[in-house]
């Protein structure tokens, strides 16, 4: 199964959400930036939080 380009971007941001969330206790700092990624990847790419879920079929 070949993902789209934009099934990419939704699925960095899941894993940089997911590594934010994993070691906000251990590295703090290295979480936030996780974060900052996450947020600023969203905003790059325009993807918008129900997008992203309807498009990753979570939700």
């Amino acid at each position: 199964m070949s993902l789209t380009d934009r099934h990419e971007d939704f699925l960095i941001a899941v894993a940089l959400t997911e590594f934010s969330v994993h070691y906000e206790q251990a590295d703090p700092e290295l979480a936030k930036h996780a974060w900052q990624l996450t947020a600023s990847h969203l905003v790059d790419y325009d993807i918008k939080p129900a997008e992203a879920v309807d498009a990753l079929e979570i939700g």
